[in-house]
């Protein structure tokens, strides 16, 4: 049933919406890039995350300025594809709008009844994708819902407007095979984070967890991939197609369903760094924790750890650091410890920083997005918090979220706060 709440947001979107319909794609990115500046600093969390995300792609080597001036941008391309979809569901052509550079490598195999699967990305509008493929061809693509499903009925429209089909994650298996032996494309979007896969890649340098969907597909059925990429030029989209990535069927499933991924992945960010600006970087791509496991305040993929200068207090969070370790596994941890301690460090294979003074510990990282600051220098707060950092985790903090817990421990032992506050569950690591 449709609530209130997303009745009301539906009909206010629509109507302010509508006058977008009728103005120049030129006057629609204009607005764009100026709403982009404002959401830029008004959504300070997604504003966070996106900074974070820039300074992990470890590949790209950015400057702080260039994190800022990237991150501005990407906010514009965002805000421009939101004002376009009024646009896309007024047009019924869009010859004039999206321009397919080489199609041809797509048709050919299409005229043979041969299914293909389009891999591809967030990259500028990437709705044209399927709207420019189902004009000359039948398809389906894998959408997934939002929860304001009169609003979401309204996207669906727009992307089915040319004959093609969205089907939900849920049952992207079994229709995408269906779909594939009789010919028709399938379009997924493969850029997302999925931490429960068994597979990753390093994108931009930086371990990312990613779906083998598209690789399984493509050797189930003798299928290729062709990875679609997209830019904007002159107000206008540009889309082009790779070479495609046949299975090789007489190699073990497991190897070519890694191979087929890098394969694909590694044109998508081939392109995606001539345009980083045009890359959605406002979603967890590297995300690294099960958020069935872990509470959402402490689900995180950075997260920097300052242990204390002084002696005592040092020794009381290193002798109990293993735990955080165990809990965070798979995240990308910083440990900032003091140079006296460097041979007394629990032992890890994360990063390591060794500082003299509490005022070296003050970062200028746009990497974390949580801190645990187990020191009594208060600086540290307010200064991750300038960053990227949505909060600055203290022991006091985690005793407060063990209490509404109604969980009896002893206040004593930190590796018990650290497992009944960070977990969603207590369990026994």
């Amino acid at each position: 049933m449709l609530r209130g709440k997303d009745r009301v947001s539906y009909y206010f979107i629509r109507i302010l919406t509508i006058p977008i319909m009728f103005l120049p794609n030129k006057i629609i990115h204009l607005l764009g890039k100026f709403l982009g500046i404002i959401c830029f600093y008004i959504l300070i969390r997604l504003r966070k995350k996106t900074l974070s995300n820039l300074a992990i792609a470890k590949d790209l080597n950015f400057s702080n300025e260039e994190i800022l001036k990237i991150g501005k941008k990407s906010f514009q391309n965002l805000a421009i594809n939101i004002l376009e979809y009024p646009k896309l569901s007024f047009k019924k052509k869009f010859s004039k709008l999206i321009v397919c550079e080489n199609p041809e490598i797509a048709d050919d195999i299409y005229k043979k009844k041969i299914g293909i699967i389009f891999f591809c990305g967030h990259q500028s509008n990437w709705e044209v994708l399927f709207l420019d493929g189902t004009s000359r061809m039948n398809g389906i693509a894998i959408g997934r819902p939002i929860k304001n499903k009169k609003l979401y009925k309204w996207i669906i429209k727009i992307r089915e407007k040319n004959g093609g089909k969205i089907i939900t994650p849920k049952n992207a298996l079994r229709e995408g095979l269906k779909c594939l032996k009789k010919g028709v494309f399938l379009g997924i979007v493969g850029d997302q984070g999925m931490p429960e896969s068994s597979y990753h890649y390093p994108f931009f340098g930086t371990r990312a967890w990613t779906t083998t969907a598209p690789a399984l597909l493509s050797y189930k059925t003798n299928s290729p991939i062709i990875v679609a990429t997209t830019k904007r030029e002159n107000n206008r989209y540009k889309i082009k197609y790779s070479d495609p990535i046949w299975p090789n069927l007489e190699k073990p499933l497991e190897s070519e369903v890694r191979r087929i991924m890098d394969e694909s992945l590694k044109i998508l960010e081939k392109s995606i760094k001539k345009r980083p600006h045009e890359w959605l970087w406002q979603h967890n791509r590297w995300k690294q924790q099960n958020p069935k496991l872990i509470s959402k305040r402490y689900r995180h993929d950075t997260i920097l750890i300052i242990l204390p200068l002084e002696k005592e207090e040092f020794f009381k969070i290193n002798n109990h650091l293993e735990i955080l370790f165990k809990i965070y596994s798979k995240g990308f941890l910083t440990i900032l410890c003091p140079e006296d301690f460097s041979r007394d460090l629990a032992r890890t294979d994360h990063e390591i920083i060794f500082y003299k003074s509490y005022e070296n510990s003050l970062l200028n990282d746009y990497r974390f997005k949580l801190v645990y600051n187990f020191t009594n220098f208060k600086k540290i707060n307010s200064h991750y918090l300038k960053y990227s950092a949505y909060e600055v985790i203290t022991i006091k903090k985690m005793l407060d979220d063990i209490y509404k817990k109604d969980i009896q421990i002893d206040i004593n032992n930190l590796s018990e706060i650290f497992k009944h506050s960070i977990y969603r569950k207590a369990l026994k690591i």
